[in-house]
C-alpha cells in the first residue's frame, strides 16, 4: 500500500472516529443479537467422506495456558477428521463474543512460534467455494520432523477480516451501530512435508464441511457474509 493510500485509510479512520465520538459506547454484544452459536453442535462429527477420529494421533498446536483462552475466547473446538482414503486433518475453531482491543482471536503466525515451531512461509492465498472465495492465509511451519502446513482466516462478525486496518474498520462500523463484534478463528492443519497437497485436501475439508451445514452456519464459518 501506497503512502499516499495509507493516509487516506487513517484519514477516513479519523473521520469515523469523529463521528463515534457523537454515538454512545457500544453495550450490546453482536453475539446476543440472533441465534447462540454452539461450536460443538454447529460442526458435524461426520460429513462428506471425512469422520472424526476419537484417538487424536496428532497433536493440535494450543500454545495458550487455560486461564489465557478463558480470556481469549468464548468456546473453543479442537478435533482431528479422517479421510475416506485415510488423510488426517486437525480442525481448530475459537469463538469469542467480544473482539475489541487486546482480546481479538492469536493468529496462527504467533501461536505456532510460541510454541516452538519455524514459520517458514506465510502467503494470502483465496480458497475457493462455491458460494465464494475465502481470504485464506497459507502458512508452512515445522518443529524437528514434523512438517505441518496451516490454513486459516478470521472473520469478526459474518465478514473475514485480514490486517490492522481492515479490522479496525469493520470494529468502527460495528460500533456505530452500537454493536460490540464477535468473531470466529477458524483454522485447519495437516502433517504433511508436501504443501501442495496439504492445500489441496484442506480445501477438500472446508468445502465438504460448509455443504454439510445450515446456510447461516455456513457464512459464520466462512466469513462470507453480507454488509454489517
Amino acid at each position: 500500500m501506497t503512502s499516499t493510500k495509507i493516509a487516506i485509510v487513517l484519514s477516513v479512520l479519523m473521520g469515523a472516529a469523529s463521528v463515534g465520538a457523537y454515538v454512545a459506547r457500544p453495550t450490546v454484544k453482536h453475539a446476543d443479537v440472533g441465534p447462540k452459536i454452539s461450536l460443538e453442535t454447529m460442526i458435524p462429527q461426520h460429513f462428506g467422506d471425512w469422520r472424526e477420529e476419537p484417538k487424536k494421533l496428532g497433536q493440535i498446536v494450543n500454545p495458550h495456558t487455560q486461564e489465557l483462552l478463558d480470556k481469549l475466547y468464548s468456546q473453543i473446538l479442537t478435533r482431528t477428521y479422517v479421510h475416506a482414503d485415510g488423510y488426517r486433518i486437525m480442525l481448530s475453531l475459537a469463538y469469542g463474543s467480544d473482539q475489541r482491543g487486546s482480546l481479538q482471536a492469536h493468529k496462527p503466525e504467533v501461536c505456532y512460534p510460541a510454541q516452538g515451531f519455524k514459520l517458514h512461509s506465510t502467503v494470502s492465498a483465496p480458497l475457493s467455494t462455491p458460494v465464494g472465495d475465502i481470504a485464506a492465509q497459507r502458512l508452512f511451519t515445522s518443529m524437528g520432523p514434523r512438517k505441518e502446513p496451516v490454513t486459516y482466516w478470521f472473520t469478526v462478525g459474518e465478514k473475514v477480516v485480514q490486517g490492522k486496518i481492515q479490522k479496525r474498520l469493520v470494529d468502527l462500523a460495528y460500533g456505530l451501530t452500537g454493536r460490540i463484534p464477535d468473531g470466529l478463528l477458524f483454522r485447519v492443519s495437516s502433517i504433511d512435508e508436501n504443501q501442495g497437497r496439504a492445500n489441496r485436501y484442506h480445501d477438500l475439508f472446508v468445502n465438504e464441511l460448509l455443504k454439510s451445514v445450515s446456510v447461516s452456519d455456513r457464512v459464520r464459518l466462512s466469513g462470507l457474509g453480507g454488509a454489517i
